[in-house]
């Protein structure tokens, strides 16, 4: 009952002071208004009530009106006011228009003298990483998946998402001592394996650890870089180049059959630079021109880092993989995750547990493109 007087007295006094709206003010008013309708704090009876005694200095049109009833729920003794309004506003001016706000221009690309020098700077990021990595051990967790191929018999419509289905999920120890990677499956499907992850068969990738990013950057790659965006990844601010490197001096593999049969390929992709550290954030690469009576049609991977603490330290490290890869078979997917970072010792140990471990959220490795403006800090 408090509730409802508070509203009444506040129609009262809005009704004591207030007599001439504009148009615009009419919409606002109606807005919290029937807001407050719908919470229970006022009457569609008391609205009208109040609208009787409003005198407009502008034109109020059926059109305005219906555009009102489109944005909120009017009630029939609001609306019956509303149409009074309009017939005593038919003789004055109609509300000038209001010009929209304007559109909040992209952020400008750094000019090309900067953008050498911003090169120039993740060169040196990218050829020095694994010299600034500690050593470490975490679980690498492989999910392997494979789909038809859209637009054939069982890959649903041409122009469909493939349809994924798992073929198994790796629990890895990945350890790193003295620069270089040592991989053992301990869990495969949730059954104990203890294997070198290079004697499990199916798609496998390594280089996670600094070697992508090292043959992007050395000099006898001869890397063409460009810009191409501005971008938003896990809440900040990066700024992408492409990048493209020619068959005679790229060292992009591929391999099939377990390795028995490997190429190596052209390839292109971007890289994701921080605008104030210019460290690497996401690679991705994608293989060129690959021979046609080789298995693979094509080749995407794209490999993102964010900040993990060790030992009270904090580093950049991979965060997650994604490579796919089509035949004439179909296409397979390889997602390899990368939890649990830790310390390096000899008898330094991860906990395995038979439960599987969830994905990591999309919103890690989703991209926003173009931001109209940094984010606030």
């Amino acid at each position: 009952m408090g509730s409802r007087l508070l509203a009444a007295f506040f129609v009262v006094c809005l009704a004591a002071s207030a007599q001439t709206m504009s148009v615009e003010k009419l919409r606002q008013f109606l807005e919290s208004n029937v807001a407050m309708i719908q919470k229970g704090t006022s009457s569609d009876r008391e609205l009208a009530a109040f609208l009787d005694k409003v005198k407009l200095t502008e034109k109020l049109d059926e059109r305005q009106i219906e555009d009102f009833q489109g944005q909120m729920r009017i009630g029939p003794k609001t609306l019956f006011a509303l149409r009074k309004l309009a017939a005593e506003s038919a003789s004055l001016a109609a509300a000038a228009a209001v010009a929209p706000p304007p559109k909040p221009k992209p952020i400008p690309p750094p000019t090309s003298e900067e953008q050498a020098a911003i090169i120039d700077d993740v060169r040196e990021y990218a050829l020095n990483y694994s010299n600034t990595l500690p050593d470490f051990i975490c679980t690498q967790v492989t999910r392997r998946l494979a789909a038809p191929m859209p637009g054939t018999k069982y890959g649903g419509p041409a122009d469909g998402s493939p349809r994924w289905q798992a073929i198994d999920t790796l629990q890895i120890r990945l350890s790193y001592f003295e620069k270089k990677e040592h991989y053992v499956v301990v869990l495969m499907n949730n059954a104990i394996v203890n294997r070198d992850y290079e004697k499990v068969g199916g798609s496998k990738e390594f280089g996670a650890f600094g070697s992508l990013m090292r043959q992007i950057f050395e000099p006898s790659t001869e890397a063409r870089f460009a810009w191409d965006h501005w971008g938003m990844l896990r809440g900040k601010l990066v700024m992408a180049f492409q990048y493209h490197i020619r068959l005679d001096h790229s060292q992009y593999q591929l391999a099939v059959e377990d390795g028995k049969l490997r190429i190596t390929t052209a390839y292109h992709g971007l890289f994701e630079v921080e605008p104030d550290t210019h460290a690497v954030v996401r690679i991705t690469a994608d293989a060129e021109n690959i021979p046609p009576d080789f298995p693979l049609k094509e080749a995407t991977d794209v490999l993102d880092y964010d900040y993990q603490e060790l030992s009270g330290h904090t580093f950049l490290l991979p965060l997650k993989s994604q490579v796919i890869m089509k035949s004439m078979e179909g296409i397979s997917r390889l997602e390899e995750e990368f939890r649990l970072y830790r310390k390096y010792s000899a008898d330094s140990e991860i906990k395995f547990d038979a439960d599987p471990i969830p994905p990591l959220p999309d919103d890690k490795t989703k991209e926003t493109k173009n931001p109209v403006a940094p984010p606030k800090q």
